[in-house]
C-alpha cells in the first residue's frame, strides 16, 4: 500500500497526470474535427506538458505545499529531463508552421515561471488576475488550435468556437485549484476566490459551464458526442459544487484533472 502511494504521488507530482489530461484534450479535438491521429504532435504535447509544468512548479516558484517534495525532487528533475529529450525527439518531426504557431504559447509558459518584470522580481504568475487567463490560453492553443493548424492553414468559425469553449472549460477546471490554494496564494495575486469569495467563484463556474453547454450544440459533430459532453458537464459541475478550501490531497490534482481523461475514454468508445 505504501509503494502504491509513493507511485501515485510521483505520478501526480511529476505532472504525468496533467500531461495525460492535455494529451486527452488533444485527442478530443481530433475526434471532434475528424482529424487523423498524429503521433508526433500528440506525444510532443504530452512530453512538453511534463517538461513545462515541472519547470514552472520546481524552478524556484514552488508554493508552500510543494516543500514536502524535496526528497523526491531529484527523481522528478531526472524524469523531466528525459521527457524534455522525448519532447525534442517528437518536436523535430513537426512541420515548421506548427512549431512556429506554438512559439508564443511556449514563451507564455516560460514567462509564467521566469521573472522578467519589475527588475526581474516578478513573472506572469505574480500579476493580479493574469494567472488563470495565461494557463487557459496556453491549454487552448496547445489542445485545440495547434492540432487544427497542423492540418489546415485557415481555421473555421467552428474551430474558434471550440477554442473559446475549451478556454472556458479550462478556467472552470482551474477554479477548484484556486479555491484550494486560497490559503497559500499571496493576496497580491487576486485570484478569483480571493476577489469574489468561494461561493461566488462557484457561481461564476456554473455560468461559464452553461455557456460551454450552449456552444456544444454548435461544435459537436453529432448527437452522440453531444450527449457524452453532458456526462463530462455534470461531472465537472458536481466536482466544482463540492470544491472547498480544505479538500483532500487528490481532490483537484487527481480527480478534477481526471475529467478530460474520462471524457476522452468515453468518446473513444463511441468513435470506435
Amino acid at each position: 500500500m505504501k509503494l502504491l502511494k509513493i507511485a501515485l504521488d510521483f505520478y501526480v507530482n511529476a505532472s504525468i497526470h496533467v500531461a495525460l489530461s492535455v494529451y486527452c484534450f488533444v485527442r478530443i479535438t481530433e475526434i471532434y474535427f475528424n482529424l487523423s491521429y498524429n503521433e508526433s504532435l500528440d506525444y510532443f504535447m504530452f512530453y512538453g506538458t511534463i517538461t513545462g509544468y515541472n519547470f514552472v512548479k520546481y524552478a524556484g516558484v514552488a508554493k508552500l505545499h510543494h516543500r514536502s517534495l524535496t526528497n523526491n525532487l531529484k527523481a522528478i528533475q531526472i524524469f523531466s529531463f528525459i521527457c524534455f529529450l522525448l519532447m525534442c525527439f517528437y518536436g523535430v518531426k513537426l512541420s515548421f508552421n506548427t512549431l512556429l504557431f506554438l512559439v508564443p504559447f511556449s514563451l507564455l509558459t516560460l514567462l509564467y515561471a521566469i521573472p522578467f518584470l519589475s527588475g526581474f522580481q516578478k513573472n506572469l504568475r505574480t500579476i493580479s488576475h493574469l494567472k488563470i487567463i495565461v494557463v487557459a490560453l496556453v491549454w487552448t492553443g496547445f489542445t485545440v488550435l495547434a492540432p487544427l493548424v497542423d492540418v489546415q492553414s485557415e481555421l473555421s468559425e467552428v474551430a474558434y468556437l471550440a477554442a473559446f469553449q475549451r478556454f472556458l472549460l479550462v478556467i472552470v477546471l482551474i477554479l477548484p485549484f484556486d479555491i484550494r490554494d486560497i490559503k497559500y496564494d499571496a493576496i497580491s495575486l487576486q485570484t478569483i476566490p480571493q476577489k469574489i469569495g468561494v461561493e461566488n467563484t462557484k457561481k461564476l463556474g456554473y455560468f461559464l459551464l452553461i455557456i460551454c453547454l450552449v456552444l456544444e450544440f454548435v461544435i459537436a459533430p453529432n448527437s452522440s458526442i453531444r450527449n457524452l459532453f453532458l456526462i463530462f458537464f455534470f461531472a465537472l459541475l458536481f466536482l466544482l459544487m463540492r470544491a472547498k478550501e480544505s479538500q483532500s490531497k487528490y481532490y483537484s490534482s487527481f480527480w478534477v484533472e481526471s475529467l478530460p481523461i474520462f471524457w476522452c475514454i468515453i468518446l473513444f468508445f463511441i468513435a470506435n
